[in-house]
């Protein structure tokens, strides 16, 4: 976890990014928190921000990150209420409490079933998504900064991870 760009993500991720994706593939469960959320995507329009060319995420969950609309001020900075939106293990327990968030990109996955829950930052957009497979999720918001509600997300990581 940790505040960073998707660039600089996927270069760093060298060799780890090969061990990433086996890891998923073979069903193993997989967590992304804030840029490691985003690295799971396929790509991010801050990837060429300046013109340097497009960076390959993971494509463990399919889609793009995204700016926030002009309009609105970034970083996203705050506390926002979380909506689930459909039944996955990493969500239990969360629906309308509060998580932190710091991020200026958001995902746009191609499935809108990869969205597990969402929050309001003047429109919906995902705070938490998943893969096709369910092992593989991520939440845009960082666990580790948001009291009970984070807790409780590393809680269900734990026991889904000790299901497996």
């Amino acid at each position: 976890p940790g505040v960073g760009a998707f660039r600089e993500g996927m270069e760093n991720a060298g060799p780890l990014r090969e061990a990433l994706t086996d890891h998923a593939d073979a069903g193993r469960p997989l967590f992304g928190i804030c840029l490691g959320m985003q690295m799971l995507l396929t790509s991010s329009e801050e990837a060429d921000h300046e013109g340097e060319g497009e960076v390959t995420g993971l494509d463990l969950v399919p889609g793009t990150n995204v700016r926030f609309d002009v309009d609105r001020k970034v970083p996203h900075m705050g506390w926002n209420e979380l909506s689930v939106e459909r039944d996955h293990p990493i969500v239990d327990g969360v629906d309308g409490r509060y998580a932190y968030f710091v991020h200026s990109y958001y995902a746009e996955p191609d499935d809108s079933d990869a969205v597990i829950a969402t929050a309001d930052y003047g429109i919906d957009f995902p705070a938490v998504v998943a893969n096709e497979a369910g092992n593989v999720f991520g939440t845009q918001f960082h666990p580790e900064k948001s009291g009970e509600t984070g807790l409780q997300i590393l809680r269900n990581f734990v026991e889904y991870c000790a299901d497996r």
